[in-house]
């Protein structure tokens, strides 16, 4: 934690000569402003730089496009990438005319949840430990044009790239069989390592990297949980830096939760707890060491579970990852170690700190800080209203018979579907003016739009193969 002054010092300690701040659009991207470094002023840090807001995605419109945007003292880092010595800043965006937040600004939602969360007297923090999982490709092309449309992917660890004449020495994982080989079958030891120091350099606390159960590179770098806020904040730093280390490397990364056919696709599994006083309230005597609070937050999660899905898995493609057989959780239970259950409680320790719910079915494509703070909305209603979450689901639960299926409820089989769940489904995201009807229709309007109608009125490839000749 630092303040101005600590900034300005720091600065002029370290010869920077721009600073870069930071933000996020809504459907989860960072953009950036850069600065000369003497524009930077104490004052800075409650007036504000001005930017226009209208080309944001979701953002506002033309005749309201004035902003402001604030920089937050409370975190900063030397960019490991830029030839210039450049600070890199996180701000938040401000109405210039109401000097009030601005209501799409993902991350003063957040905040707005964080703010919620003490309002209640439930707990006074919310703590979130996500493990966003990612692929590492040589190349990629695709396109999307009239006559034509395909993707390409090219990745030295790639079982279909078995044919290759250069730089093929073998040792690929197979399908599904990608978690934990030492090299040289897992290709990026030395290259998730770099990541990790580039994390912990700017300040990032991480607990272990490996490689995941897919092939085409697929890994995973843990970060210790934190506050809904800071964890949000540092999964935006996370991915920025996990891009750029790969392309130093001469290589690429995607978050895109399925790029694979046939494999399995990236979560993002997300631990939440709550805590008040400095005590952790998910601890107790109830199933798997887990206190009343525990599971009715659990009910709120599964009961709003088909809602939530527009926010935490909120791409077309989400839902290529959201199939039986991948260890997808896309059956709305909880367990005890089970991963296939949306939610699991780890069970690695005994200590009430340790005691969590981890929430299986995010994955990374989606926005840090719109996921954790309707995650922690649906956990808090089931905790006002003592939602009970039933009975745990101990069983393997693909290895079900169709009786017993039936009454496990599952998640939205599509993007469209889980967008018309949250549109039925979201008084409980309005408690606190955290989340605003005029947000949530912004968000379901754009996706609906730019994305499911996209998809949906395009030909997909495999058609030509299915139909062409019908």
């Amino acid at each position: 934690m630092s303040d101005p002054k600590t900034v300005l010092e720091f600065c002029r300690t370290n010869n920077i000569k721009m600073v870069d701040i930071r933000f996020t659009d809504l459907p989860g991207l960072w953009h950036h402003v850069s600065f000369p470094i003497h524009q930077l002023e104490e004052k800075s840090f409650e007036e504000g730089f001005g930017m226009d807001g209208s080309s944001i995605r979701g953002w506002a419109a033309i005749h309201e496009s004035d902003m402001l945007l604030v920089p937050d003292a409370s975190w900063f880092m030397v960019d490991p990438f830029t030839e210039v010595p450049t600070l890199v800043m996180i701000g938040d965006i401000v109405d210039p005319v109401t000097k009030q937040h601005y209501i799409k600004d993902p991350r003063h939602i957040a905040h707005k949840a964080e703010a919620y969360l003490q309002y209640t007297g439930i707990a006074d923090t919310a703590y979130f430990g996500a493990e966003a999982e990612f692929f590492i490709f040589d190349n990629v092309r695709f396109d999307q044009a009239q006559q034509h449309g395909y993707y390409f992917i090219d990745a030295e660890e790639g079982r279909w790239n078995s044919g290759r004449e250069k730089d093929n020495l073998g040792y690929r994982p197979r399908y599904k069989e990608g978690y934990f080989p030492v090299p040289p079958t897992d290709h990026y030891q030395d290259l998730r390592s770099e990541m990790v120091l580039a994390m912990e350099k700017a300040g990032l606390s991480i607990e272990c990297h490996h490689h995941e159960v897919a092939t085409g590179g697929q890994g995973e770098i843990d970060q210790k949980f934190n506050p809904l806020v800071k964890s949000a904040d540092w999964m935006m730093i996370y991915k920025y830096i996990i891009r750029n280390v790969a392309q130093q490397y001469g290589k690429t990364v995607t978050f895109m939760p399925k790029p694979i056919y046939q494999d399995n696709g990236s979560g993002m599994h997300t631990h939440q707890s709550l805590w008040k006083d400095g005590k952790p309230l998910f601890a107790g005597d109830k199933y798997a060491g887990l206190s009343q609070t525990a599971l009715w937050y659990i009910g709120g999660l599964l009961r709003h579970a088909p809602a939530l899905a527009a926010l935490i898995a909120p791409t077309t493609n989400s839902y290529k990852r959201l199939v039986p057989g991948f260890e997808a959780p896309v059956n709305l239970a909880y367990s005890r170690r089970n991963r296939s259950a949306a939610c699991r409680i780890p069970m690695y320790s005994a200590s009430p700190k340790a005691k969590r719910v981890e929430f299986r079915p995010p994955d990374p494509s989606c926005n840090p800080y719109l996921a954790f703070a309707a995650m922690m909305m649906a956990g808090l209603d089931g905790v006002e209203n003592k939602i009970d979450p039933g009975e745990p689901l101990d069983k393997d639960i693909y290895d079900l018979g169709p009786e017993e299926m039936k009454k496990v409820p599952s998640l939205p089989g599509s993007l469209e579907q889980a967008l018309n769940e949250l549109e039925r489904d979201h008084d409980f995201l309005l408690k606190g003016d955290v989340f605003s009807e005029e947000l949530l229709e912004t968000w379901i309007d754009y996706k609906m739009k730019n994305e499911v109608q996209a998809v949906n009125t395009r030909p997909h490839p495999y058609e030509f193969a299915l139909y062409y000749d019908i």
